[in-house]
């Protein structure tokens, strides 16, 4: 235990084992729901770990502290304990590919984010988005434990397995129009030709909302994202573009050839820099189908997770060889990153990752922070990559992001300074969202051995 309690009221919540329950927080007039004293809390603009001064939470946010202040519940944390802003994956994904076609899972994913202190996720193109949004409203409801969800609705492109050719403008503005009205906040486009990016862009726009894309390089009718960012995209995924990615081929082709000394790579840098494009390298996303080093090692074995029945499924799998193009487009991008990031290039952290029974979406929170402290950059500037920085791209910073007066109560507390090790962000002891307090141990424990089909009945469904 990291904590001790000092009054009567237990501050842990108890999580139902099928899919949670998030307690409401009691309110009292006068009162705090609860106080936090002792360890260190990240200061974002300093960037720095400093002594907590103590922090409240009234009602879901933070509220200035003061000791003579009476307050619901008292926690007190120990000197070697850090607290941390909740994470933000900006290229989150809720589905698994175990049996046929990748599918979204509702109940065990949510919780594996909000375990590994992600408090914020944008769901990064969805392939059920009416049963994302109805997941999306559970946890605003309090009726099913996880972290904030943004969606993202279906694919703008054909990256939607029912997108048929090209798209009329009018047709995608009427699209915005009607996802927006179901409360998406913001979109994804993925290989989608620019005459049906640039209305997409247009109308999310006035709508006041946000667009990323995974573009390519141009090859067959894909879009540089050079040319995205000229029509005044947000965020790019994956692939920074420019004259290095030429249309003549792929840009995973492209990709590994690219170096920082390149005048292409320089020249794109500076239209992101010009125009303040976010960039999400997802750097770890390709590494999975490399060598996977021990950036990859398990902390906690995430297949513990998996249902009995996927589970002797996967031990029946030949094991995967690595992908060569893969690996050495993880390193390449290990390169670029730095590079990028040192030139002033806004950066936010992405996992972009589906299980296909190796690692799950929340514990890649985690391995992309190594990931990027491995590139190069200090522990914590990742920090606010991982934080501040994701906030700001989705145009979320007036409520997630740091801990701040006024600002959603989210947070994570791990034993150890990770400015000392990054890889001390790991082992989550305590996550809250918004005001709601959670032991990370029992979240997991909450869905061990539930995710994936049961039996061969269940499997038909997946």
């Amino acid at each position: 235990m990291i904590f001790k309690e000092t009054t009567a009221c237990i501050i842990l919540l108890s999580v139902l084992a099928a899919n949670g329950f998030s307690q409401p927080q009691e309110k009292q007039g006068g009162m705090t729901d609860l106080q936090i004293i002792g360890g260190s809390v990240f200061d974002t603009p300093s960037a720095k770990f400093v002594r907590n001064p103590g922090l409240a939470v009234r009602d879901g946010r933070f509220v200035k502290y003061s000791p003579s202040t009476p307050t619901a519940k008292r926690i007190e944390l120990q000197d070697n304990d850090y607290i941390l802003p909740g994470l933000v994956d900006c290229h989150a994904h809720y589905n698994v590919k175990l049996i046929g076609k990748r599918r979204e899972e509702f109940h065990v994913i949510p919780i594996q984010y909000l375990a590994n202190g992600v408090t914020v996720t944008f769901s990064c193109g969805e392939f059920r988005p009416e049963e994302m949004q109805k997941l999306r409203k559970r946890i605003e409801q309090g009726a099913q434990v996880g972290p904030r969800l943004i969606n993202s609705g279906p694919y703008f492109g054909r990256a939607r397995p029912t997108w048929r050719g090209i798209k009329p403008e009018e047709e995608i503005r009427q699209e915005v129009d009607f996802w927006v009205a179901q409360g998406v906040g913001g979109f994804k486009a993925k290989a989608i030709s620019p005459e049906e990016l640039e209305p997409l862009i247009d109308q999310a726009h006035r709508h006041g909302l946000t667009v990323t894309g995974h573009l390519g390089s141009g090859y067959r009718n894909s879009v540089n994202p050079r040319d995205a960012i000229v029509m005044g995209i947000d965020r790019i995924e994956h692939f920074l573009g420019g004259d290095a990615m030429p249309a003549t081929e792929s840009a995973y082709q492209s990709l590994p050839r690219i170096t920082p000394d390149m005048q292409s790579f320089q020249e794109i840098v500076q239209l992101y820099l010009d125009r303040g494009t976010w960039f999400d390298a997802t750097i770890t996303a390709y590494g999975y189908f490399g060598e996977c080093g021990e950036e990859y090692d398990y902390w906690f074995d995430e297949r513990e997770l998996f249902t009995p029945y996927i589970r002797q499924r996967l031990q029946s799998r030949p094991p995967s060889k690595p992908m060569e193009l893969f690996e050495r487009i993880y390193r390449a991008k290990q390169k670029t990153i730095n590079a990028y990031w040192t030139a002033g290039g806004r950066v936010t952290l992405g996992t972009d990752h589906f299980s296909n029974g190796n690692y799950l979406p929340g514990f890649g929170a985690h391995r992309e922070l190594d990931a990027l402290v491995r590139s190069g950059i200090p522990p914590a500037e990742a920090i606010k990559i991982a934080t501040i920085n994701g906030a700001q791209a989705l145009g979320i910073e007036a409520d997630h992001g740091s801990i701040e007066v006024g600002k959603s109560a989210d947070l994570f507390v791990v034993r150890g300074n990770p400015l000392e090790d990054i890889r001390r962000t790991r082992h989550v002891q305590q996550v809250m969202t918004g005001g709601s307090l959670y032991q990370a141990d029992q979240l997991l424990q909450s869905v061990r051995g539930k995710l994936g089909p049961a039996n061969e009945k269940e499997a038909a469904d997946w």
